[in-house]
């Protein structure tokens, strides 16, 4: 399993009397971005959750690098988190800091770093994301899809093995969720890690994924390049795809 960095095998998850995860099988390439596409509502932000160890299965195992974390305690836990970034559905930063406190506070936490290896890593994820004039600057500030890239540059700057998006272009229009898209290609192009997206944004999707993985009905009912999902002959993902108007797709035609 050494090309893969996560490898879920039969994942079962239910709320009250609702199954949400019906035995979720999907093996996740090292150094590629992969996809994980569906309704809202699906279980993605489930699944997702379940990755990093905010959940445990009723039923399943969630291989990460070789360790399966299913059934680890909270120490076991942190240690394995350590190998994930995240950037979070909202941003999610820290509106006291400024931007460039919030980038260093994972390192302040972690890593028993100098202040001025600090400020050079820091400096050299917001260089990354094109934020490096904006380092005084509050979240206040700052624009939807300026806080993206701060989030970004935080995810990235512990330089983790796997990193996992929650719908990275939620609540940007158009213009902003494509230059956020193409930098998550880019930092991916360049770190080459793990990156695991989930988004119903199938056209954005499609531009930077590697591999794609339907979820419906709490399974994962087809997994390939996008240009074999957009080839696809099955009757759930044609009509996901048709709803969203995917260019190139073929209504399953494999001539």
């Amino acid at each position: 399993m050494e090309d893969r960095a996560i490898n879920i095998i039969d994942l079962q998850k239910s709320f009250n009397d609702q199954k949400v995860l019906d035995g979720i099988n999907l093996e996740i390439e090292t150094g590629k971005i992969t996809v994980i596409i569906g309704k809202s509502g699906g279980g993605k932000s489930v699944l997702l959750k379940h990755i990093i160890g905010l959940l445990k299965p009723d039923h399943g195992e969630i291989w990460v690098d070789g360790t399966e974390i299913t059934e680890l305690n909270d120490k076991g836990l942190n240690e394995v988190r350590k190998k994930f970034g995240m950037l979070f559905q909202e941003a999610a930063l820290f509106d006291s800091m400024n931007v460039f406190e919030n980038v260093a506070f994972p390192l302040r936490e972690h890593r028993n770093m100098s202040d001025s290896e600090i400020e050079q890593t820091v400096e050299e994820r917001l260089r990354q994301v094109g934020l490096l004039g904006f380092m005084k600057k509050m979240p206040a500030e700052l624009s939807g899809g300026m806080k993206k890239r701060v989030g970004l540059a935080r995810a990235l700057v512990l330089d983790p093995d796997i990193v996992l998006f929650d719908e990275p272009t939620s609540a940007l229009d158009p213009v902003i969720s494509l230059t956020i898209l193409d930098l998550i290609k880019e930092t991916q192009s360049y770190i080459k890690r793990t990156y695991v997206v989930i988004s119903h944004d199938i056209l954005g999707m499609f531009r930077i994924a590697d591999k794609v993985a339907m979820l419906s009905d709490g399974k994962i009912i087809e997994y390939g390049t996008p240009h074999e999902i957009r080839r696809s002959s099955h009757e759930t993902t044609r009509e996901f795809l048709e709803a969203t108007r995917i260019p190139g797709f073929t209504g399953g035609s494999h001539g």
